[in-house]
């Protein structure tokens, strides 16, 4: 394994908790302005409708997935640019 990568690992993981933070506060003011509640639906409440609960599971992980994929695409770029080496 390559000194960049090394050196890259604590900053992805920084990155990504970076990114779930950020995941989440546009998921609940996504769902906000959609015109829910402001507490997302769990799967066991049983006062929510499998519709409900499934379409903010969906939407949640979509925004989840394309966060993270732009935050650890955007870090592997910056990291390629200052060192000439691609980190994954």
């Amino acid at each position: 394994m390559s000194a960049t990568r090394i050196a890259y690992k604590p900053v992805g993981m920084a990155m990504g908790a970076l990114s779930g933070m950020l995941a989440g506060a546009a998921f609940k003011q996504l769902w906000k302005r959609l015109g829910h509640d402001e507490d997302t639906p769990n799967a066991t409440d049983e006062h929510r409708t499998w519709r409900e609960v499934l379409t903010a599971a969906a939407l949640q992980g979509a925004i989840f997935a394309g966060v993270k994929a732009a935050v650890d695409r955007g870090g592997a770029t910056a990291t390629h640019r200052l060192t000439g080496t691609w980190p994954g």
